[in-house]
């Protein structure tokens, strides 16, 4: 099943970017890298598909506002980014059904240790490029609400996009143990933040409902279903929103770079609505699928 995302043989032999181009069966970062000494990183995936990169000036501003937020030094210019990501797709041949995560890390240290001082020879910059398929198929997705909390600005800002996944990986775990796909993460004060990878809409009596951005990431994907679903004459609400609505939403769909939008079939074995697709979302859809072709960058 594609949600699974198998690995594929074609990857075995690709060049990776770190740094600059190196074998994939090569490719690694220093012991002394900041992402294996702290997961001091930021990240970014980026799809691929006809010749295509979609929303890449988006990902790579986010990178670097993230790294800003960091206070990494001798961030790579967007120029920079966007030529590695270039030359690593070239490299390989690749034009569609790719996924390309880019990692900017704060470094290489002098020793190991936390302080950034530390960090003498400047930012290391990771482009991953694979054949995958989107993270879920179409036949829905079943979701678990999670023990672990989503961070909140007062711990760590989910607005930065950075390699500190532990509590996304713990609640993810619980998912696996569940059957489920995927896990509901709530915020500190128990209302619904995200799932450990995607963001979560509802939609109820035609409203689409959706958390505000306070413990979850406001996703690229997530930000243009909220103005598409405005431009197709929807009301869209964003606001604290308790577990028990979305069990009680007519429909549900999560939204993220590598799984589009998909539909969720139900959350701790309520059915959400008749458990199938619902026509809110199988039209927004349509139109988030035209909006991010048309606004795709073609690849040199």
């Amino acid at each position: 099943m594609a949600k699974y995302n198998q690995p594929d043989p074609r990857n075995e032999d690709t060049m990776v970017w770190v740094n600059g181009l190196v074998p994939r069966k090569e490719a690694s970062v220093s012991v002394l890298d900041s992402v294996v000494q702290g997961g001091d990183a930021v990240w970014e995936g980026l799809r691929i598909r006809q010749g295509r990169a979609f929303q890449l000036k988006e990902h790579v501003a986010r990178l670097r506002s993230s790294a800003h937020a960091l206070a990494f030094v001798e961030i790579p210019s967007a120029e920079e980014v966007y030529s590695a990501v270039f030359e690593t797709l070239q490299a390989n041949q690749m034009t569609d059904g790719v996924h390309a995560r880019i990692t900017l890390t704060r470094g290489k240290k002098s020793t190991s240790g936390m302080d950034p001082r530390l960090n003498v020879f400047g930012p290391t910059l990771i482009v991953l490029a694979e054949y995958k398929g989107l993270v879920y198929g179409d036949e829905g997705i079943a979701l678990i609400s999670s023990s672990v909390r989503r961070n909140s600005p007062s711990t760590l800002d989910s607005k930065i996009h950075h390699n500190n996944l532990l509590n996304n990986i713990l609640a993810k775990i619980e998912a696996n143990v569940a059957g489920a796909d995927d896990a509901m993460m709530l915020d500190l004060e128990g209302f619904v933040a995200e799932t450990n990878a995607t963001n979560v809409f509802a939609v109820k009596n035609g409203a689409v409902l959706t958390p505000s951005a306070v413990a979850c990431l406001p996703g690229l994907t997530r930000n243009i279903v909220i103005d598409l679903a405005k431009r197709e004459g929807l009301q869209v609400r964003e606001d604290r929103i308790s577990l028990s609505e979305f069990y009680t939403a007519d429909e549900a769909f999560t939204t993220g770079t590598m799984g589009g939008l998909a539909h969720v079939r139900s959350i701790d074995g309520r059915l959400i609505g008749s458990g199938r697709k619902g026509s809110v979302t199988e039209a927004l859809q349509r139109v988030y699928d035209r909006a991010i072709w048309n606004e795709a960058t073609e690849l040199p």
